[in-house]
């Protein structure tokens, strides 16, 4: 069985309770996800509740796109208490670099050290301040534009930084894998992004070090790029593919996905 493969049945098999601090737009795609995944969802910003949660829970999603300042409080309590703990979490810095509030906050909370970065190439740059960032949330940048961004943000913050593009890069210390997948209906549909920050969170939870963990982004970035590959066979536009891509989810064997997209080392 590959690493990809043990990840995902680790997931089905041990249902880690993600705690998603998630924008405003897209908690119930992102809930529908985690289900079909096998994992379980909670969401809870509540600052005093979430500084709690994020030490319980299996993994934390600290997701800054479109959240409020009680919310914002909540992610600058629970980022540290989820490392305390021992928790791998997750920064998606959605939007990140052309608004001041939610960059300052995704640059502050690179001090507790997340296990993964999952972004686009334009967000990746915006959160080392090296761009500007995109058009609001998606990205004017290429994804090899921010390769060396990427290594960079690892190095300084140990992160496994992941690029989301056609196709996708994983960034680690001293590797770079490439996943092709996916398909040119999956940015219309809202959440598909945000639910894969949950997705890896997921993965990152049944990763059994953190030198496992560039395996476990990696395993959840193929999960979904062969979900939107079966849903593009039946689907004829964003709401039928959204459907589709969620069943996908949910009854993809590990074995299918592996055969589904392309996984290729630098």
């Amino acid at each position: 069985m590959t690493r990809i493969a043990e990840t995902l049945t680790g997931v089905r098999a041990t249902t880690p309770l993600v705690h998603c601090m998630t924008n405003t737009v897209v908690p119930e795609i992102t809930a529908n996800v985690l289900l079909a995944v096998g994992a379980a969802p909670a969401m809870i910003d509540l600052p005093e509740e979430a500084e709690i949660f994020a030490g319980i829970a299996s993994a934390l999603l600290i997701n800054v796109g479109n959240g409020s300042a009680e919310q914002h409080a909540g992610m600058r309590l629970a980022a540290p208490a989820a490392a305390a703990a021992g928790k791998p979490w997750v920064l998606d810095p959605v939007a990140v670099g052309g608004l001041p509030v939610r960059t300052q906050l995704a640059r502050d909370l690179l001090v507790h050290r997340p296990a993964a970065i999952r972004a686009n190439a334009s967000e990746v740059l915006g959160l080392a301040g090296t761009s500007a960032g995109g058009r609001g949330v998606d990205a004017t940048d290429e994804v090899d534009a921010a390769v060396d961004t990427a290594r960079q943000l690892c190095a300084d913050t140990g992160a496994v930084v992941a690029i989301s593009g056609p196709t996708d890069v994983v960034v680690s210390d001293g590797r770079v894998t490439r996943v092709t997948g996916g398909h040119e209906l999956m940015p219309l549909v809202i959440g598909t992004g945000c639910a894969l920050g949950a997705t890896v969170a997921a993965c990152l939870a049944v990763a059994e070090s953190e030198a496992d963990r560039h395996d476990a982004v990696v395993a959840a970035h193929a999960l979904f790029g062969a979900a939107g590959l079966v849903a593009a066979r039946g689907a004829t536009a964003p709401a039928t593919f959204r459907t589709l891509w969620l069943d996908a989810l949910h009854t993809l064997t590990p074995a299918e996905v592996e055969e589904l997209v392309t996984v290729e080392e630098d």
